[in-house]
């Protein structure tokens, strides 16, 4: 009894499988590549409550145009098969309606999968009977059925869900869709809105996937163009929704009340703008409204049923990419019109039926079926469906080049779904492929209603093409795009132009720096042996001036467009050339210390050491020692950078290294720290000795510039940051300029009285006397033991010609600055007088060991 009763058990549940599956209304043909197809045959499903809780669903609202898109997908596949384009395989479908109904869609496509197929010898089918589906058209059965097909990988391409959720490949990853994503129609729609300057605008929608983003991606492109909404109202998906005719009303209120809004967009389903035209169109008050259509129901003339085009208004709409009709209408026309050779289709078995019905009953002979359904032809279907089917079968070539896929192995979903996200399809000449998002944006077209005869409308017009192909996202890095725009735009360029006022301005100066340097240069060489060049180290203030102008020419090396060799030369530059000045300062610094503040041991030590090109030379290795190491580990180099404005980017010079280029900066600082203090001690030099405090205050203005320079450089950011360097370094060099040359210019140029070697002389006789009276004494007593000194005394009197040559024999190899009260160079016949007066004070010994330098 128990096997038999194991039988009985297992004889039900095939049965029940088998009833399952093949009671599920379908359309098949064989294949070695099966194609499953989901399309919306029926609008509507009636549900049924049973006393047990169960339901009972029959598909009512037959739609000819649905069973067109399905035919559509049949005549793509014979054609594949007629031009073999798979070689030797051969694709085949199979086709179920979804009736518009979420539920219903789940339950009829359960047979696109291995676990629900029929089984073979007790075994599960070695991979599922379909291995792609085309379909289905509503977006919110297409995101319950992808995720169905996921379970076992199957890829879903969708010729008509928009819905830009579907985008999302984490949680969609085996959908894909041969149309634009809702999101480029919404801007289609504002685009014809800002064209026709309608800011004051209704809108319907409904409660499903489709209509919520829809109107979500309205309000906020609808907000970036100042547009405005009086109302919005949403309709239930279901229309057997007992509330669905209620909310009809309301909106019928609400558009008859606000007769200040004349434009309404509609996102709304066919049926659901029958009902409410049919409300509307009753009161006079509801006529003559312009009607923005989705694709949802732009070529559905049907809904205006007995009304005309002048009741309704004008009705613009968009539609998706429409596609060559010719072959379908000619399969059409060719199509059999005798039920009885379509069993293998019960959809247009059942159509073809009725209407033969139909034709007998009105004796009706000029009447064909076929003539019908070539009035439902979609052109965007035709498109849509037709490049998903190119779309599966240039996969399938592209899997089975190199493999058996008829008898050997046997190709799987999961790989094919790699293939058609690889894969590059052709159509009509035009290359198209799928994106990351499993997108194809092929665009949309804007028609325009019009009343071709009294009882028709024509719904094909197209006064419009939007490209959504340009909608994509712009590479933020190097373009932008303004706010509804199809297009990206390269970012302008910025940086310090030369035309910028601030460049124009800096490089006057800079300029002008540059040519005071050359004149200050021109003067020295000029006054080449006057006291003021020979006392001021001629050759040292010559390399000085030198470095000055190479600073300035630096300056001009920060503007301008940035290059890899620019940014590379201009720190470089500028930090040898001021490493030079800095060294030039430093051997004038290092000569009055000599002089001061020292103990002759100390001094005598000095002097030897004093070799004023060595310590050049020595200062200026550790700097190209810096520089070098920089421009070989990590050398300055151009950058961009997005700055705060959208449509700009910043091109910059970056140095790479901040540590080198601290190092830079802090090795010049170190060696103005130094020239800053050994100045600093020569404080109390004699009156008429300048130098030092010329030197002391030049270094003042570059420590202060510099200070400043460190936050105001870290926290700049933008096109004028060179600029802040570029002052920076002008005020150090103007500042090096003007007070180590400039006093000097102008004794050379308008004190020439002072510049001779007698003034000079008459100088030192004159500080002599004034600031040193017991020094005044002290000659006396030696003049009265026979003992002259012609430092003070200048008896017995001589020629100029004598005096100059006296001059000239005592001229010392080493001279120091002078100012117009400057000691001249001469020898010092006092020196062993003032060695042995070890009581004198402070400032005759300083004076004492200025003169002994002289020697």
């Amino acid at each position: 009894m128990k096997p038999y009763f194991g039988f009985y058990i297992f004889a039900v549940v095939l049965t029940a499988r088998f009833v399952s599956v093949a009671g599920v209304p379908n359309a098949t043909a064989p294949g070695d590549i099966i194609i499953g197809g989901l399309f919306p045959i029926h609008e509507s499903v009636n549900v049924t409550l049973r006393a047990d809780g169960s339901d009972t669903r029959i598909c009512d609202r037959f739609s000819s145009a649905r069973l067109v898109q399905s035919l559509i997908l049949v005549q793509a596949v014979e054609e594949v098969n007629k031009r073999q384009e798979l070689g030797n395989l051969t694709l085949g479908y199979k086709i179920v309606d979804s009736c518009s109904d979420v539920t219903t869609a789940l339950k009829n496509s359960r047979s696109f999968m291995r676990r629900n197929s029929t089984w073979t010898d007790g075994v599960d089918q070695p991979s599922p009977p379909v291995l792609a589906v085309i379909g289905g058209y509503h977006s919110e059965i297409s995101t319950a059925v992808t995720r169905q097909l996921n379970l076992e990988y199957i890829p879903q391409i969708s010729y008509g869900s928009t819905s830009g959720f579907l985008s999302d490949k984490n949680r969609f990853p085996s959908f894909m869709r041969t149309v634009p994503e809702d999101d480029h129609q919404v801007r289609a729609i504002i685009d014809i809105l800002k064209n026709h300057q309608w800011s004051w605008v209704g809108v319907m929608t409904t409660d499903g996937d489709y209509g919520r983003y829809a109107v979500e991606r309205l309000q906020h492109h609808a907000k970036e163009n100042n547009i405005c909404f009086a109302f919005i109202h949403t309709f239930t998906d279901v229309l057997h929704d007992s509330t669905l005719m209620e909310e009809i009303r309301d909106a019928t209120k609400s558009i008859v009340e606000n007769k200040n809004v004349q434009v309404i967009v509609s996102f709304a389903k066919p049926y659901h703008m029958m009902y409410l035209f049919d409300s509307l169109l009753k009161d006079p008050e509801g006529r003559g409204r312009v009607w923005v259509a989705s694709d949802n129901w732009s070529e559905s003339a049907s809904i205006v049923k007995n009304w005309t085009l002048s009741d309704v208004g004008t009705v613009f709409g968009t539609t998706l990419k429409s596609g060559n009709t010719t072959r379908l209408k000619q399969y059409l026309r060719n199509l059999d019109a005798n039920p009885d050779s379509h069993k293998n289709n019960i959809f247009l078995y059942d159509f073809l039926k009725g209407k033969q019905e139909q034709q007998v009953k009105s004796l009706r002979s000029d009447y064909t079926a076929t003539n019908e359904l070539e009035k439902m032809i979609y052109p965007y279907a035709v498109f849509s469906i037709e490049l998903a089917v190119r779309a599966i079968a240039q996969a399938v070539v592209d899997l089975c080049v190199n493999r058996d896929c008829k008898t050997g192995q046997r190709l799987q979903p999961l790989e094919l779904r790699g293939a058609l996200k690889r894969a590059t399809f052709q159509m009509d000449g035009k290359n198209y492929s799928f994106d990351k998002s499993g997108d194809l944006n092929s665009g949309y077209d804007v028609i325009l209603w019009r009343q071709s005869s009294p009882t028709n409308v024509d719904v094909h017009y197209i006064v419009a093409h939007y490209n959504s192909t340009m909608c994509h996202r712009c590479n933020t890095t190097t373009h932008y795009s303004t706010i509804g725009s199809k297009e990206c735009h390269l970012k302008d360029t910025v940086f310090l132009k030369w035309k910028d006022v601030y460049q124009i301005t800096l490089l006057a100066f800079t300029t002008l720096g540059a040519l005071l340097t050359i004149v200050v240069g021109i003067i020295f060489l000029a006054r080449w042996n006057t006291p003021v060049v020979r006392s001021s180290e001629g050759s040292i203030s010559i390399l000085l001036l030198f470095a000055l102008l190479s600073t300035f020419v630096s300056v001009i090396l920060f503007g301008g467009k940035p290059n890899k060799w620019q940014c590379k030369t201009r720190q470089v530059l500028f930090g040898l050339s001021f490493t030079l000045c800095v060294s030039c300062i430093l051997v004038k610094s290092f000569k009055i210390i000599l002089a001061f503040e020292f103990d002759p041991g100390i001094q005598r030590v000095l002097k030897k050491l004093y070799q004023p090109y060595v310590i050049i030379a020595a200062c200026m290795a550790g700097q190209v020692l810096i520089c070098t190491l920089w421009l070989v580990l990590k050398p300055p180099t151009t950058k961009w950078d997005d700055v705060q404005k959208p449509r700009e980017r910043l091109l910059f010079c970056h140095e790479e290294s901040f540590p080198a280029f601290g190092a830079m900066l802090s090795y010049i600082g170190v060696l103005a720290l130094i020239c800053f203090g050994v100045a600093f001690k020569g404080r109390n030099l004699p009156q008429c000795y300048n130098d030092a405090k010329f030197i002391t205050f030049g270094m003042l203005i570059y420590f202060i510039c510099w200070i400043i320079f460190g936050p105001v450089y870290a926290n700049v950011r933008g096109q004028y940051l060179p600029a802040v360097e570029m002052v920076v370094i002008l005020i150090s060099a103007y500042g090096i300029l003007f007070c180590q040359f400039f006093t000097k210019c102008y004794i050379i140029l308008f004190k020439q009285e002072a510049n001779t070697e007698n003034a000079f002389r008459q100088n030192v006789r004159n500080y002599s006397l004034g600031s040193l009276p017991d020094l005044k004494n002290s000659t006396s007593s030696l003049r009265s033991e026979g003992i002259q000194n012609p430092a003070v005394y200048v008896e017995p009197p001589m020629s100029n010609s004598q005096s100059v040559q006296v001059l000239t024999e005592q001229r010392p190899s080493e001279s120091s600055d002078v100012s117009s009260c400057s000691f001249s160079p001469v020898s010092n016949p006092l020196a062993p007088i003032y060695s042995q007066q070890n009581d004198h004070r402070s400032n005759k010994r300083q004076l004492r060991r200025y003169l002994s330098l002289q020697m």
